[in-house]
C-alpha cells in the first residue's frame, strides 16, 4: 500500500525496496524493475490528476496448472495493481485519539515478510473492533511489538521509542519516515524493546501505517495514557508529517 498525494507516491523508493524484500522472503525473483513500476502508477494515478489516492500492488506467484502446495515451474507471476482515492484523516481522531486493546501476538515469525497471509491481523482486528477500539497491539514474549496492522511508538519524558526492526514486526515505511521527521527536528527517538509495562505508564502512545499516518492512542483497555488526550510531541510530529505530504503536493512555500 503507497500513498501517493498530488499524484506523487510517498516514498516509492522504499515500498518498492520492501516489496523486493517481502518477494525475496517467499522465494520469488521481482517481476518488473522500478523503471517499469514507475510507468504502472503513473498510469494508475493519471485517472485522478490532484487527488491524495492510495497505489495497491499485491504479486502471487502465478496460477499453476495443478493444485499444489509446491512452488510451479515456469509459471508466469500475477502482477496486480490498482488505486483508490485516500480519505482524509477524521479530525476527530486529532482531537481525542483512538483507543486499542492489548492482545497476545498470535501471529508466525516472519512477520517481516508483508504478504496477503493476513488471518491473524484479521482476527485480532476483528477483536478490537469487537471491544469498541481502532486496534489491538500485540505482546510477545513480554515485549510488544506493533499493531495488527500498525507500528507503534510511544513517548515518555520527552523521549520517542519505537520497538527495532526484527522478524517479529513489519519494517513500516511510515515508521521510518517519523523516525527521519522526529530526528531531523532534533527530537530524541530511539529504537529499542518495549516492555508491555510501558504502555499505560506511557505520556503517549502512537500507531502508524501508510494510510492511518500518525495516530494518537489516547486509551488502552479502558486505562487513558497521559491525561487522555493527544499529547504535544505527538502534535509536533503530525505536523512535520503534514509539512512532509504537503512539499510532495508542492504545496508548502
Amino acid at each position: 500500500v503507497i500513498p501517493a498525494y498530488g499524484g506523487r507516491p510517498l516514498r516509492l523508493a522504499e515500498h518498492l525496496l520492501r516489496l523486493g524484500n517481502s518477494l525475496r522472503g517467499i522465494g520469488m525473483a521481482e517481476p518488473l524493475g522500478h523503471d517499469q513500476w514507475v510507468a504502472i502508477f503513473e498510469q494508475l494515478l493519471a485517472h485522478a490528476p490532484g487527488v491524495d489516492q492510495v497505489l495497491y500492488v499485491q504479486v502471487t506467484r502465478g496460477a499453476p496448472p495443478v493444485r499444489d502446495h509446491r512452488f510451479p515451474d515456469d509459471v508466469p507471476p500475477t502482477v496486480l495493481a490498482m488505486t483508490k482515492a485516500l480519505k482524509p484523516r477524521d479530525p476527530v481522531i486529532a482531537e481525542f485519539g483512538v483507543a486499542a486493546i492489548v492482545r497476545d501476538d498470535i501471529r508466525w515469525s516472519r512477520c517481516d515478510i508483508k504478504s496477503i497471509s493476513l488471518l491473524a491481523a484479521v482476527l485480532l482486528r476483528e477483536e478490537a473492533d469487537e471491544a469498541d477500539a481502532d486496534e489491538a497491539l500485540l505482546v510477545r514474549d513480554g515485549h510488544v511489538v506493533e499493531g495488527s496492522t500498525s507500528n507503534l511508538f510511544i513517548c515518555r519524558a520527552g523521549r520517542i521509542a519505537t520497538p527495532p526492526k526484527s522478524t517479529m514486526l513489519l519494517p513500516g515505511v511510515t515508521r521510518d519516515l517519523v523516525l527521519d521527521l522526529a530526528r531531523g527536528s532534533g527530537l530524541p527517538a530511539d529504537e529499542r524493546p518495549i516492555s508491555a509495562d510501558e504502555l499505560t505508564a506511557a505520556d503517549e502512545v502512537w500507531i502508524t501505517s501508510s494510510t492511518r499516518e500518525v495516530v494518537p492512542v489516547t486509551r488502552i483497555d479502558g486505562v487513558p495514557i497521559g491525561d487522555g488526550t493527544p499529547g504535544p510531541i505527538w502534535r509536533q510530529v503530525d505536523r512535520l508529517y503534514q509539512d512532509c505530504k504537503a512539499d510532495l503536493r508542492g504545496y508548502r512555500v
